[in-house]
């Protein structure tokens, strides 16, 4: 029920903040009672601390503080005062509890086509435990996908989750293979994706969690198209790029996935300083190629966190490397190799897929603070780019910088919404210029 309640509060989030008018038959304010009877703390080490960056990121911390954080508080308590997040929340959600509900969503990510769709929910769906979930999105004439979950909760936290995605879009971008493909390259495929997984989550110690799963996947390309970019077989003609491998046949797989996590953090609302060191891996089996195909995506982190006033205000600094490895005589189709850029993966100042290769390392730091209720602050800078087999290749004057600065929220598996804004830039072997700048706004689908 609880994350239920957090992905409608997701999407209705835009709605509830709309500027209220104050009834007339609002109560005067009161002075704020001394509850304590003490003086207040003084403040602690981390707190005096955070002079120092927001002197140096003054620009970037003025804008996230006055131009997002302060209107957007201002707007969530006006909405509140007046009732409009729990009116939303009556109408979109039915029955005496709230356990089923509909709610539109919409997310632009510009460079892509839109996507707008409906959420449907049903809580304890047939027995208690059991909730369903179904998102239906697309953009007219241009593209369509859905998906439908099933979350089976027992015991304490851990849950059984059923999903079955299907996408057809024909907007994809593809740049070519390697560390120091160009912006300029820029072209478009099209996919047809059939996904179904089965995921046994186990929460355990803290934050630390160990996550497994079995799933098909089926995967089919054809030339795509968007705006005036050319399709990946006109670019691929002038040379700019070979056609990936699995172009444009695809492949079906069987899929098994492992991820480990140790997380010391404790959960929201305690203090968020901690440390986290990850370990994750899925393997690929091709069952429709001959000869028999494969390939083992693998992938370590390691974050350190430090919660500067002990109310979620987070510096973190991370570090991943990602390897992609064929299993057998087959090359790993392009869409099963390491890929930087987008929302899912490091480095989100680069759109979805624009760094594709056998293997990638990336260094982010990152502040995220609370804005308001499920929503949260966030600016992160990351150094990194992919690489050979193994890193192999690796050079400092071939990583690349992504900076994003923004909101969202982080309250369901399913939808979140978010705003950010990113640049992505090139190599600093190609002088390091700002290239790619991306903007996205909305409701997350969770396809």
């Amino acid at each position: 029920m609880k994350a239920t309640r957090s992905i409608l509060a997701t999407a209705i989030l835009a709605c509830a903040l709309a500027p209220a008018v104050a009834r007339a038959d609002d109560p005067p304010k009161r002075p704020l009672p001394d509850y304590a009877g003490r003086p207040p703390r003084p403040p602690t080490p981390g707190q005096d601390l955070l002079w120092v960056p927001r002197i140096v990121f003054s620009p970037v911390y003025f804008i996230t503080e006055y131009l997002i954080r302060e209107p957007i508080g201002a707007l969530e308590i006006a909405a509140e005062r007046s009732n409009i997040p729990s009116v939303l929340y009556d109408f979109f959600a039915f029955g005496p509890q709230h356990k089923a509900g509909l709610a539109p969503i919409a997310f632009v990510d510009f460079g892509l086509n839109p996507s707008l769709g409906v959420y449907a929910f049903w809580d304890d769906a047939f027995l208690p435990g059991n909730d369903l979930g179904i998102h239906f999105v697309g953009w007219p004439d241009e593209w369509l996908g859905g998906s439908v979950v099933q979350r089976i909760r027992f015991w304490k936290k851990d849950a059984l989750q059923l999903k079955v995605v299907a996408i057809q879009r024909p907007d994809q971008p593809f740049y070519g293979i390697g560390p120091s493909t160009l912006q300029s390259a820029q072209s478009r495929y099209g996919i047809d994706k059939v996904d179904g997984s089965a995921t046994l989550d186990f929460p355990t110690w803290r934050s630390s969690k160990i996550e497994t799963g079995v799933g098909v996947r089926n995967e089919h390309f054809f030339d795509g198209h968007y705006g005036g970019d050319p399709g990946i077989v006109e670019q691929a003609r002038t040379g700019t790029f070979a056609l990936p491998d699995g172009y444009p046949g695809g492949y079906t797989a069987e899929i098994n996935h492992l991820l480990v996590a140790l997380d010391t953090r404790r959960p929201f609302p305690d203090e968020g300083s901690g440390i986290r060191l990850e370990g994750q891996a899925s393997q690929g089996n091709g069952v429709a190629s001959s000869p028999a195909s494969g390939w083992l995506r693998w992938q370590g982190a390691v974050g350190a966190f430090v919660d500067v006033d002990g109310h979620r205000r987070v510096l973190s600094l991370s570090v991943q490397a990602l390897f992609s490895d064929p299993l057998g005589s087959q090359p790993v189709p392009f869409t099963e190799l390491v890929a930087l850029g987008g929302d899912a993966a490091p480095m989100p100042g680069f759109y979805v897929g624009r760094l594709v290769d056998r293997s990638a390392a990336v260094a982010t730091l990152r502040y995220r603070w609370p804005i308001g209720p499920w929503l949260d602050g966030s600016m992160q800078t990351a150094f990194g780019n992919v690489f050979g087999e193994h890193l192999q290749g690796f050079e400092p004057g071939l990583l690349r910088v992504s900076a994003a600065m923004g909101f969202e929220t982080d309250s369901s598996p399913d939808s979140n919404f978010q705003l950010l804004l990113g640049f992505g830039s090139e190599t600093f072997d190609h002088g390091g210029q700002i290239d790619t700048f991306r903007l996205s706004l909305g409701i997350t689908n969770g396809l």
